[in-house]
């Protein structure tokens, strides 16, 4: 069996089997959490900022999209894996080094929260390296792995302050009203962005030449996703208040980290057609064709044409044949880099024949690429 099949098999059985393992868990917890219909109102409002923040995600995938079957692991292992085991590690910790409430969040659930949640990125990187081509594929699968956590923990806060207790007060409407603005309105992404610095360390990791910083990156990483995890925690108990905290350091700090997100989305484009106009010089594919493959608008455009000429068929022919060619020109720019997987001629020749066999089969009019 070769090398590479063997790593997906082993990547798919781990994390399936541990987001197995992982629901059942989460399942029995949110039973003993609460009553079915406070659990299913806590639910409801979990996931209102769930679509609109994977839609993010999403959009920012768009020009070498992932996987969508990984995307979706990305997601079930937060919500159910990286919860399951953060519970475990947090309880053994209280144990160990018995601590208050208050440290605990502080000290404690923000370095095995992110272990957690980074460890799905750490078995991409181990198994499924080339899957990831640079820091907005890491900051997309810490996305999905961040949302799904946020969702789980939502529930069980969004419970929890309904049902009140001797550490959320009375509880009530008032309580779940002020949880669900706070942690769902005010702040779905702050679990995405921490573990966004563990992305961007795994993705400076894959681009580098260097064996030293493939190493440190991810670990500086995760030093920086614990440091604004605590930060964040302990935000209640600083000067300036949760308030202040939020405004001053948080909403900036995330804006930033979406400037950038959106700068590496650009860069993508010139990276792809960069990369292609190379390919092209070596004759992988007419130059011509590039223009329909790295512009999102004429992607669209093309495919749009071909539905309405020849159908679905004709649409899915296209969309096969961009989809090669994109893969092909991000394999390409990592081979002129020098940091390609080991496997980069095997995958190569798999994405040009993909190319061969759908390109005779598309009629593209003249104008879409001389109009431009």
């Amino acid at each position: 069996m070769p090398t590479r099949h063997r790593d997906n098999v082993a990547f798919t059985v781990v994390v399936w089997s541990l987001v197995g393992l992982g629901a059942l868990a989460v399942l029995a917890l949110l039973a003993l959490s609460g009553a079915p219909d406070t659990l299913l109102l806590a639910t409801v409002l979990a996931a209102v900022p769930v679509g609109p923040v994977v839609a993010v995600y999403l959009w920012l995938d768009r020009y070498e999209p992932e996987p969508r079957n990984l995307l979706v692991a990305g997601l079930l292992w937060g919500a159910f894996v990286a919860t399951t085991a953060a519970v475990v590690l947090g309880g053994v910790g209280g144990l160990v080094a018995p601590m208050d409430r208050v440290a605990s969040a502080v000290l404690v659930a923000p370095v095995t929260e992110e272990a957690t949640k980074g460890l799905f990125l750490v078995l991409l990187l181990w198994w499924r390296r080339h899957e990831l081509d640079g820091v907005l594929d890491g900051i997309v699968y810490a996305g999905m792995v961040g949302v799904g956590f946020a969702f789980t923990e939502n529930i069980l806060y969004l419970a929890s302050a309904y049902d009140g207790g001797a550490d959320v007060g009375p509880g009530g409407v008032v309580a779940l009203t002020g949880t669900f603005v706070v942690r769902c309105l005010l702040s779905p992404f702050a679990h995405p962005f921490f573990t966004a610095f563990i992305g961007i360390g795994v993705g400076v990791a894959v681009g580098s030449r260097s064996g030293f910083v493939r190493l440190a990156a991810p670990l500086v990483g995760y030093a920086v996703a614990v440091g604004w995890h605590a930060l964040w925690n302990a935000s209640s108990a600083l000067p300036v208040g949760f308030l202040g905290t939020y405004t001053l350091l948080m909403f900036p700090a995330f804006l930033a980290l979406v400037a950038a997100a959106v700068w590496c989305r650009s860069a993508e484009r010139r990276v792809l057609t960069t990369a292609l106009q190379d390919a092209a010089a070596r004759g992988l594919l007419p130059a011509s064709d590039i223009p329909w493959i790295a512009d999102l608008r004429l992607r669209r455009q093309v495919r749009r044409d071909a539905r309405r000429g020849g159908g679905v068929v004709a649409e899915g022919v296209v969309r096969e044949y961009q989809e090669a060619a994109v893969e092909l020109g991000f394999l390409h720019h990592r081979v002129l880099r020098g940091t390609a997987p080991d496997d980069y001629v095997r995958r190569g020749q798999a994405h040009l024949r993909r190319m061969t066999a759908t390109r005779p089969q598309i009629p593209i009019p003249p104008q879409v690429v001389t109009a431009r």
